[in-house]
């Protein structure tokens, strides 16, 4: 088990090892230590994020974003090359080869869990999914908070 989270105090990314007794976490780089909260993990199961207050948490597949998007756009630009030299069943199979491709990979790729507020990513885990997906209304709260906390007070 492991998260994925950027320190509070040196605004660095970093990862750490969990134990399901761990007291606390630090990061590899500063060495600040971020004090686990009482009941946030129970066996091999996360209730709340070890790194903010947030209780709220949303499960995803845990896949790069940019290998997906670079997937697409080769996808596309071989099947319309294949378009353009009026290789039509080769435009279509380059289509259904991307598609294909990346169905395995949604397959095989595995789950995290990842926190609304500060974005940290938990691994490892089980029964990741009873958190439930992507919720944009909770999600949009956390951003509006966030927008509201950087604005200066008049």
């Amino acid at each position: 088990m492991n998260v994925t989270y950027n320190c509070p105090a040196c605004h660095r990314t970093t990862r750490a090892q969990i134990a399901h007794r761990s007291a606390a976490i630090a990061c590899t780089h500063c060495q600040q230590p971020i004090n686990v909260p009482d009941g946030a993990i129970v066996g091999q199961q996360i209730h709340r994020c070890l790194v903010c207050p947030s209780t709220e948490l949303f499960a995803r597949k845990d896949f790069p974003q940019r290998l997906g998007v670079a997937l697409v756009v080769i996808g596309f630009v071989g099947s319309s090359i294949a378009w353009f030299n009026y290789h039509v069943l080769l435009s279509f199979a380059i289509l259904f080869a991307t598609a294909l491709i990346d169905l395995v990979l949604y397959i095989v790729m595995g789950e995290s869990l990842t926190c609304y507020r500060c974005h940290a990513q938990y691994r490892g885990f089980e029964e990741i999914e009873r958190h439930g997906g992507f919720d944009l209304e909770t999600h949009e709260r956390y951003r509006q908070m966030a927008a509201r906390m950087k604005e200066p007070s008049l």
